[in-house]
């Protein structure tokens, strides 16, 4: 079997491909994730997720890389990780009682063959009305300044939403793994059939 490479440091991501009992090993692209002149937000979470796989394959010569993206927007505004708190209560300002759309970009890369496979995930969060005073005790609460769209979800995050709307939640934490294991088995890595080899 190709060694399995997550080209991510994302605590969250590895914590989700973790759920699918595979062995795998984790590497940091350094890439350059400023977005071209006039690129759409799912252009560019495509484009980074692709640039990410690749950017690790020179470690990893005879391997499944994935790679992954994530980007937020609210009415055509792309927002990413809001790094301080003013501006995290910025973006939950902005998003109460809207819809906001996440888009995950996702590939896997055959770094021995080149080949490679990618797609983009959309998500829709459609927020309650947030008062000044729950945005506050929600960043202090969690901090989520590295978080695209200034919440973690799988924590108290979800007390910001009236309803959540897409095909995989994964995809809200940053990795599809409903579309990832599509992938890695068009790659012939049949995730339910290893497991049945673990137990031999």
């Amino acid at each position: 079997m190709k060694t399995l490479v997550l080209g991510s440091t994302s605590t969250f991501r590895q914590s989700l491909l973790s759920k699918l009992n595979l062995p795998f090993v984790t590497a940091k692209p350094n890439i350059d994730e400023t977005a071209l002149e006039n690129e759409s937000p799912i252009a560019l979470v495509e484009r980074l997720a692709i640039e990410k796989a690749q950017a690790v394959a020179s470690e990893h010569p005879n391997a499944l890389i994935i790679g992954s993206d994530q980007v937020a927007v609210c009415e055509g505004e792309v927002l990413g990780r809001p790094h301080t708190v003013v501006n995290a209560v910025a973006q939950l300002t902005k998003f109460s009682n809207k819809c906001v759309t996440f888009y995950t970009g996702l590939c896997v890369f055959d770094s021995n063959t080149n080949e490679v496979k990618s797609l983009v995930e959309p998500f829709h969060v459609h927020f309650k009305t947030l008062s000044k005073k729950a945005i506050n005790n929600y960043i202090n609460a969690e901090m989520p300044l590295n978080c695209a769209g200034s919440f973690k979800s799988e924590g108290l995050g979800i007390c910001l939403f009236e309803r959540l709307e897409g095909d995989d939640p994964n995809s809200l934490i940053g990795l599809p793994l409903i579309k990832l294991t599509e992938l890695l088995s068009q790659f012939g890595m049949d995730v339910l059939a290893l497991q049945e080899k673990k137990h031999r």
